[in-house]
């Protein structure tokens, strides 16, 4: 009797909230949506996120306001966005970097992506292209593995920083196919593209925007796109995984809208809704595809919380076997 008192009582306190949420999410936005960006503004990640507010603007009926707080790997805009009210108006776009990367590289990083925050949207991704410089005798990935297979320990790469992105897609790219390759360090992605095109290094995984005006003018090779799916702006470069026969292989950063976990689920529910409506709108696929990027149709809440678990894994293990666990 008294079991059935408690589940009565369990029953009754739904039945009372459900009509609460409800209206909660009827009710959202009540004010000014503020995205909080990652990156600065003028980069991809920003032009991206702009194009998509527009529409949200729109469909929201309040004003999406972007907020750039970039430095410390995204630590500054994820932990303003973790102390935030949450209640849908205070909104992360974070990468790869922040959300997979930066908890395998830190000792002591002050967030926790899987516990703090849940995704509202992961819209794009961010891969790269595998250049080389055109006196290296390759053509092909393919070739080039076999190159650098019988030269181990000979050959260099270039990349800015020891953990971004571009520098753990090659490191990825050499696990996979046992390659004894060494890193060449840079400050930035400009100098490592500029260094490449004037044949200090000879090879790389470039932002495609950075590498495209050398590859058009025949100063750089382009090999593959470290992607599943390839660029509009390079239709003839195959994926990595189509060039090595690897199906399943991607090296690719990614961007996603992120909720502190607490977020009422009908608030996250009409901001994956107006998300999935907005990146199937022509006029944003292609502003978005222009910018070298690749616009995804959102999956559910569930699937991109499974998705950014397995990246999270895959990156830090990569991150550990370098030797990089810890380093900051």
């Amino acid at each position: 009797m008294m079991l059935r008192n408690v589940f009565l009582s369990l029953f009754a306190s739904l039945a009372l909230a459900l009509p609460c949420m409800q209206a909660r999410a009827q009710e959202y936005p009540s004010k000014p949506v503020t995205v909080v960006l990652v990156l600065a503004a003028g980069t991809g990640l920003d032009v991206a996120v702009r194009t998509w507010a527009a529409q949200l603007t729109q469909s929201l009926g309040r004003q999406v306001v972007i907020e750039n707080r970039p430095g410390a790997d995204g630590i500054l805009a994820v932990n303003a966005v973790k102390s935030a009210p949450a209640d849908g108006h205070t909104l992360l776009v974070a990468t790869s970097g922040a959300l997979a990367i930066n908890q395998a590289i830190y000792k002591q990083l002050p967030y926790d992506p899987a516990k703090d925050f849940v995704p509202a949207s992961l819209y794009v991704k961010s891969p790269f292209v595998l250049v080389v410089h055109p006196s290296l005798p390759v053509r092909t990935a393919a070739e080039l593995v076999a190159y650098v297979k019988a030269r181990p320990g000979q050959l260099n790469y270039g990349a800015a920083g020891a953990s971004s992105a571009p520098r753990l897609s090659m490191e990825l790219f050499a696990q996979h196919f046992g390659l004894n390759i060494n890193v060449v360090p840079y400050k930035n992605s400009i100098q490592v593209v500029t260094d490449l095109a004037a044949g200090q290094v000879p090879m790389a995984f470039s932002e495609a925007g950075a590498a495209q005006q050398f590859i058009r003018g025949n100063r750089l090779r382009a090999l593959a796109v470290s992607s599943l799916a390839r660029f509009n702006s390079l239709p003839d470069v195959p994926t990595l995984a189509e060039a090595t026969a690897r199906p399943g292989l991607e090296a690719a950063s990614w961007h996603a809208l992120m909720a502190p976990t607490a977020t009422p689920r009908p608030v996250l529910n009409r901001l994956h809704g107006e998300m999935a409506r907005a990146m199937k709108l022509p006029e944003v696929n292609k502003a978005i595809a222009n910018l070298d990027l690749i616009p995804l149709t959102p999956a559910s809440t569930e699937d991109t919380q499974q998705y950014i678990a397995a990246e999270a894994k895959k990156w830090g293990d990569l991150v550990r076997k370098l030797g990089l666990a810890g380093s900051q």
